[in-house]
């Protein structure tokens, strides 16, 4: 089963100040796709603590996928971009591109989100946004693509186009 980390990047949140409800709406969306929640943690919108628990639950924990949550605006401390940039080996645009399409259908405001995905290893890092109606937005617009992408990521995938899992004997 596939190891999923969350990190809601709040300081009120981590201050304990509001409820996580964007973390419970992704790990809602998580177990009805089947993916274990393997770690889940609340940090402050500070730049080098976003990217500590980033590196610890991709290099230590092993988790696939990690779901960020917060940060992602223009407000001064939203810095989640930043620390997954940093973190990351390699960047996959089009699943930002494809959450903030989804959020332009509902609003204008879909187009300040800075979002990003990146590889870290075998570890798919995806940012989304902080309000639970947003994270339900973007998280719904890629849900689909979520299997083959961690199938590809950690070599599973077959030949000619073809998942392990669909292959022909």
């Amino acid at each position: 089963m596939r190891r999923v980390g969350i990190v809601t990047a709040s300081d009120k949140g981590f201050h304990e100040k509001r409820e996580d409800r964007s973390g419970e709406e992704i790990r809602r969306l998580i177990r009805e796709l089947g993916l274990e929640v393997a770690i889940w943690e609340v940090v402050p919108d500070e730049e080098e603590r976003i990217k500590e628990v980033l590196i610890r639950m991709t290099d230590t924990e092993g988790v696939d996928l990690v779901l960020t949550t917060g940060g992602t605006g223009l407000a001064p401390r939203d810095v989640t971009p930043e620390a997954t940039r940093a973190v990351i080996h390699r960047e996959v645009p089009g699943i930002p591109e494809a959450m903030r399409l989804a959020s332009l259908r509902q609003t204008p405001y879909g187009m300040l989100s800075r979002g990003v995905a990146g590889l870290r290893g075998k570890t798919l890092i995806i940012n989304l946004p902080g309000s639970p109606k947003a994270v339900r937005e973007c998280l719904e617009a890629v849900l689909p693509v979520l299997p083959h992408a961690l199938e590809t990521m950690t070599g599973e995938f077959g030949d000619h186009g073809e998942s392990s899992s669909k292959q022909k004997s």
